[in-house]
């Protein structure tokens, strides 16, 4: 994907950790002399060992923030993108898009949906209209779920914010007012279409972002089938427990989501996007 030196969102919080203090950034060679000096006085050396261990640790943390650093910006030009994309396609249709924020956390965040660990992945909460992105979930797909590629993690931000969308739309609303009247299989469908049409919505997304910036590198979009697919609640469970359980899909599976994604995609017409009206999914 192209994107470096393109613009970024300014609508990025970056919650993301800072490590605690060291004792005089002791570490290194360095340290270990200054530890044999210290026992040969007579001193404790334990103190100046854990020193050691945490600076170790914060070096280790500095190293992976610095890591991170390419990622956050790439994922700015991919919110500025959307925003840019989404802001055009609600004003040809009468709306004002109202931009959302992307938090960039670690390890875990509080929102107003309430806390959550970066094992959850990236969400979308409706309650403060933002998407939660651990970069390390991002830099997981190239490795754990074997979806490599910067469009791959592109797909998922935009995922997302296809979620925002649906917020603004009313079509969250609609979706949560049923939980209470289903039973858990039945609102488990209600959740892969609502999942599905987030696939679409982003597909749109990436035809738009195309026409409008020639964003796309050769093989881009085949990240972005590898990773929809890779994130299928089927190819999820054999990894995870070794079979598959239908009725408690709430994703859809791999075939499903490449099949909205690039329904999207390959149209960039919403009104093809009514998955709650499909009967085939």
């Amino acid at each position: 994907m192209k994107w470096i030196g393109r613009r970024q969102s300014g609508n990025v919080e970056d919650r993301r950790g800072i490590s605690g203090k060291s004792i005089a950034g002791i570490g290194g060679v360095g340290g270990i002399i200054i530890a044999i000096i210290f026992a040969l006085m007579g001193g404790d050396t334990s103190q100046i060992f854990n020193a050691l261990e945490n600076s170790t640790q914060e070096q280790e943390t500095s190293q992976s923030e610095t890591r991170y650093d390419s990622l956050a910006q790439f994922t700015a030009v991919v919110l500025a993108d959307t925003e840019d994309v989404w802001d055009s396609l609600f004003t040809g249709m009468g709306k004002t898009y109202v931009k959302p924020k992307l938090v960039l956390f670690t390890n875990s965040v509080e929102s107003a949906c309430g806390n959550a660990s970066s094992s959850v992945g990236p969400f979308y909460c409706s309650g403060d209209s933002k998407v939660y992105i651990d970069l390390a979930f991002l830099e997981e797909l190239q490795g754990k779920i074997e979806a490599e590629g910067d469009f791959a993690q592109a797909y998922i931000i935009a995922h997302e914010v296809g979620h925002h969308v649906q917020n603004l739309l009313g079509i969250l609303d609609k979706v949560h007012a049923k939980k209470s009247s289903l039973s858990e299989s039945e609102y488990n469908d209600l959740s892969v279409r609502l999942e599905l049409q987030a696939d679409f919505l982003s597909g749109v997304w990436a035809h738009y972002a195309q026409k409008m910036k020639s964003i796309l590198e050769a093989g881009d979009i085949e990240e972005a089938m590898n990773a929809s697919a890779a994130v299928g609640d089927d190819k999820i469970q054999i990894k995870s427990q070794g079979y598959v359980v239908p009725d408690a899909f709430t994703h859809g599976t791999s075939k499903q989501r490449t099949k909205w994604f690039m329904l999207g995609f390959n149209s960039g017409d919403l009104a093809k996007g009514d998955t709650f009206g499909a009967t085939v999914l």
